[in-house]
């Protein structure tokens, strides 16, 4: 899309659909001056309309109107924002979402975005046009009806309009950002919502090799060779069941300035069983029908990779991935194998559909070998997870407070909401084997906590977040800007980590920037008539 601001008099604003978000209470008499310009152009009729529809302003509440030409907009969009009381960034951008969404079913090729005044303006902006953005996002690449409309108009141009006296300069960035944002997490969509006859660990691996040599980024990938190199008997074990390789996935951003090239880089792992069968502890087919989506946190990944390339900030940022299948057959591992990890713990296998945490154990040890600064690792790794917290919150897990509390705070900021769950030593016997040093799967209850007490084996002394996005990963509905499918969930979280990490970095530099050497002192001069003393 091409985003534009504007300013003055929406009546005479060009644009098909002129749309004006509204918090609850502020539909009647006094209403804000936008409303209050379009209400006028359309003879007081604007207000009476929208009333009478049960329009009020709440919270995804929609009315549309026809201008009949009394405006240059044809349609006049107005959508519920709730109380402000209630208001955060979030609920405008699930709002500019509805917009998009409303704006393709009207086949709208342009719209007049009307920001809401008394708000932050740079949030205001990045939160609308990441809303747009997403919201206008489809996957239809299957469908013979999408083809045969490939040519449908679809909205391609935004003006936003601003309260008078607001600049733009800084804003312009602000969108760049947001549209930046937004794209990544568009592609990292489509690698979710691909089929896994399409999306499977090569192919996985291919595309995160083209992002990188588009980003700037250093990739390499490994195969089973490699991963047998590098003794991940876990790793191995859960590949060995299907016909496609697995593949090992390292992607790094260094800063070209030599000082920051030696801090510790940030490491980001994913996990990407690009199908999950179960294994030979099969899943029902209701349970495996949506497994395509078992790398979520992969893609996540690898879009917020995309972003930090360009935002190149003055430390290291490591992606790391182990992408495979899990699938049933005459090769595939067993309950009661015992294997072998990287790091040198046994694990007793319990349940081959408990996969993921195998995959991540051996590759958080790997990553943790860059001795990272901090490691977050993203994965649709539980059930009992959704079951606690259902399908929009994430689960965030971790004992290095700093850590949790400011990829919290990163969430918020975006607008990806999280929850942070114990990682209790109470849990632990749940683990506990007879015959190895731990177990893959425990006792269903605290599900969630102990798949995070099974990777905490392998993170050592660093500061480590576990984000369980098994819930937000894929939308059940259309919501805001998630149509049905996969959300691209973790990608703004882990650009904005970053964001507010280089940010603190950088200002930390600022304080300790030594000094400039004062001026040498003037030399005294002799008195008249006598001597200088020195």
């Amino acid at each position: 899309m091409n985003f534009s601001f504007i300013s003055g008099e929406l009546a005479r604003t060009s644009g098909e659909l002129l749309v004006i978000p509204l918090f609850e209470g502020e539909t009647g008499e006094g209403a804000p001056g936008l409303l209050a310009q379009a209400h006028a152009a359309l003879e007081a009729r604007l207000l009476p309309a929208a009333t009478q529809e049960g329009f009020k302003g709440k919270s995804e509440q929609t009315f549309v109107m026809h201008t009949l030409g009394k405006l240059e907009a044809e349609r006049v969009l107005l959508l519920g924002l709730g109380t402000r009381a209630r208001f955060t960034p979030e609920v405008l951008r699930l709002t500019a979402g509805r917009a998009a969404k409303t704006a393709q079913r009207l086949k709208v090729r342009s719209l007049v975005f009307a920001l809401p005044g008394g708000l932050d303006a740079s949030a205001t902006v990045r939160a609308v046009v990441e809303g747009l953005e997403l919201g206008a996002y489809r996957f239809e690449t299957y469908k013979s009806s999408a083809r045969e409309e490939k040519n449908a108009p679809r909205l391609t141009t935004v003006k936003l309009a601003l309260a008078e006296g607001e600049k733009t300069k800084e804003l312009e960035q602000t969108v760049a950002l947001a549209q930046h944002v937004a794209e990544a997490t568009n592609w990292a969509r489509d690698l979710i919502n691909e089929p896994p006859n399409v999306i499977n660990p090569e192919r996985l691996a291919k595309a995160a090799q083209q992002m990188a040599r588009q980003s700037g980024l250093k990739a390499s990938v490994g195969g089973r060779k490699e991963i047998e190199r590098l003794k991940m008997g876990m790793f191995l074990a859960v590949a060995q069941g299907s016909v496609n390789e697995p593949q090992l996935i390292h992607l790094a951003y260094t800063p070209k300035n030599a000082r920051h090239a030696k801090q510790a880089p940030v490491a980001l792992v994913g996990k990407a069983i690009t199908f999950d069968s179960g294994g030979l502890s099969l899943k029902p087919t209701d349970s495996m029908v949506d497994m395509k989506t078992d790398m979520a946190g992969s893609a996540a990944v690898l879009g917020a990779m995309k972003v930090i390339a360009a935002l190149k900030p003055p430390f290291p940022v490591h992606a790391f991935i182990g992408a495979c299948e899990n699938m049933p057959s005459g090769t595939s591992y067993r309950p009661s194998d015992v294997l072998v990890s990287r790091s040198g713990k046994t694990v007793e296998v319990t349940n081959t559909d408990a996969e993921g945490r195998l995959v991540l154990g051996d590759i958080i040890t790997w990553a943790n070998e860059h001795k990272p600064a901090a490691l977050i690792d993203l994965a649709t790794l539980t059930g009992a997870c959704m079951v606690a917290l259902g399908h929009y919150l994430t689960g965030a897990f971790g004992d290095h407070d700093a850590t949790v509390n400011e990829v919290l705070e990163s969430a918020r900021a975006a607008g990806e909401e999280m929850w942070r769950m114990p990682v209790t030593e109470l849990q632990k016997d749940a683990l506990r084997s007879e015959i190895a040093d731990m177990k893959n799967s425990g006792e269903r209850w605290g599900g969630a906590t102990n798949a995070a007490l099974f990777l905490k084996e392998f993170v050592g002394d660093t500061p480590w977040v576990h984000l369980d996005i098994a819930g937000p990963s894929v939308s059940p509905k259309e919501r805001g800007y998630n149509g049905k499918g996969a959300t691209g969930v973790g990608v703004r979280t882990l650009v904005e980590y970053v964001r507010r990490r280089a940010a603190q970095l950088e200002r930390s530099e600022a304080t300790e920037a030594p000094a400039a050497p004062a001026a040498p002192a003037p030399k005294a001069k002799p008195a008249r008539g006598g001597r200088a003393r020195s």
